[in-house]
Formats: C-alpha cells, sequence, structure tokens
C-alpha cells in the first residue's frame, strides 16, 4: 500500500513538472481578473462612502484577501490539471500579495 502511494507520488510530481500549457491559460487568467476588478471596484465605493477612520487599511486587506482567493483558485487548477508552472506562479502571487501587505501596513 505505500509502495502504490509512493508510486503516485511521483507520478503526480513528474506530471507536474512535464506537462505543458498552452497561451489560452493567459488569457483565462486575464480573464478572471474581471470579476475580481469588479467586486473590488464595488468594495471601494463602500469603503470610501463609509465612516471608517482606516479606510486604507481596509482597502489594503481587501485587495490582498481578492488577489490570495484568485491565486488560491489558480493553484487547485494548475494542480488539478497537473501545470507545474501554474502551481509556482500561484504560490509565488500569494508570497508577493501578502509581501507586499506586510509591507505597506509596515509602512502606516
Amino acid at each position: 500500500m505505500a509502495d502504490k502511494k509512493a508510486n503516485n507520488n511521483k507520478n503526480k510530481l513528474k506530471k507536474l513538472l512535464t506537462t505543458g500549457r498552452g497561451p489560452e491559460e493567459a488569457e483565462n487568467w486575464m480573464f478572471s481578473l474581471i470579476p475580481v476588478t469588479v467586486a473590488f471596484a464595488f468594495y471601494i465605493v463602500f469603503i470610501t462612502a463609509s465612516d471608517l477612520q482606516n479606510k486604507g487599511i481596509f482597502i489594503a486587506y481587501g485587495a490582498a484577501a481578492g488577489f490570495v482567493g484568485l491565486e488560491t483558485y489558480w493553484i487547485l487548477r494548475g494542480w488539478r490539471r497537473n501545470h507545474g508552472s501554474t502551481v509556482f506562479m500561484g504560490v509565488l502571487g500569494v508570497a508577493a500579495t501578502l509581501g507586499i501587505l506586510n509591507l505597506y501596513l509596515s509602512l502606516m
């Protein structure tokens, strides 16, 4: 049983490293930004119309949450389709988003 599981893990790793993706993957990624952008626009309108004192922090957290959610979707999609580069770029995107958020919060 353990040998079969280890073999499946090796096969998954091999698939992640060798499966290619087409140029339509970038188009799909760009298209997936549209709903996040629309939702973020409504979020900004709501936050700016409210009486919150630290609006910048709420906007920063909202932007980070939206991008982390989108990148998590792409990580899972890449995992299911055996696109290692999509998984890798998704993880880098999450790390970059959290790093930028941390930098912004440290400057406030």
